[in-house]
């Protein structure tokens, strides 16, 4: 849904969300744009539907680019332009929870920029980001990216780098690491403001207790 302001980062395994990975031009959400968004819609751990797209980036697409994602500017020559195609996962989304890998520092900042070029307003889904999970999760991998996740997991990397091939590995990854994180939370203490996990900081004032997922939830106690 779109209003004026982003949902929460939250750590925790939900069965029901969307998947989502862009292919983007490069790597600055300033300058750089998508070329393709694609997304699974995932109801009780099971892929329901999906959608994918190629998008016209309306400028050349850099060969270090199409050398990591193998996209080309013939293959979106006649592709939707991503206000069309972004118009179209934000109804495929609704207001579920939206998974990704690195989405808080890469993909969402795209989905944020460009939601508020052309419609004036931003998605406030809240969002589970599978590297800050698998960090949490698997501390004994000295990398965390998806591939080394999947290859972890014994799950396919074909594919890797496009946007629908990354949604498929990452909802396998995303649901294999659920497991571990379902039991990490029995233990742990909730925010009673927001439901999301407690994280004991220091402060100026010494230890407390403040919620993960601020700055969107500020609630503190003391330790």
């Amino acid at each position: 849904m779109l209003k004026n302001s982003k949902g929460q980062q939250k750590t925790e395994y939900v069965r029901d969300y969307v998947v989502f990975d862009l292919e983007t031009t490069g790597t600055s959400c300033y300058k750089d744009r998508v070329v393709e968004i694609s997304a699974l819609k995932v109801v009780d751990g099971q892929i329901v539907d999906e959608f994918s797209t190629l998008v016209n980036p309306e400028c050349p697409i850099p060969f270090y680019a199409s050398q990591v994602n193998g996209i080309t500017d013939d293959m979106v020559e006649n592709a939707p332009l991503f206000t069309d195609a972004l118009k179209e996962f934000l109804e495929f989304a609704g207001d579920m929870i939206l998974v990704g890998h690195n989405i808080h520092s890469f993909d969402l900042k795209f989905i944020y920029r460009d939601c508020e070029e052309y419609f004036g307003e931003i998605p406030d889904n809240d969002y589970i980001d599978t590297l800050k999970m698998a960090r949490m999760c698997l501390p004994e991998l000295r990398h965390h990216t998806l591939s080394d996740l999947a290859s972890y997991y014994g799950i396919s990397t074909e594919g890797a780098h496009r946007a629908l091939n990354d949604c498929r590995m990452n909802q396998a990854v995303y649901e294999k690491m659920g497991e571990i994180l379902t039991e990490k939370l029995k233990s742990v203490r909730r925010c009673p403001k927001c439901g999301n996990v407690l994280k004991r900081r220091n402060g100026k004032y010494g230890e407390f207790w403040g919620c993960a997922g601020y700055p969107g939830c500020t609630y503190t106690e003391n330790a």
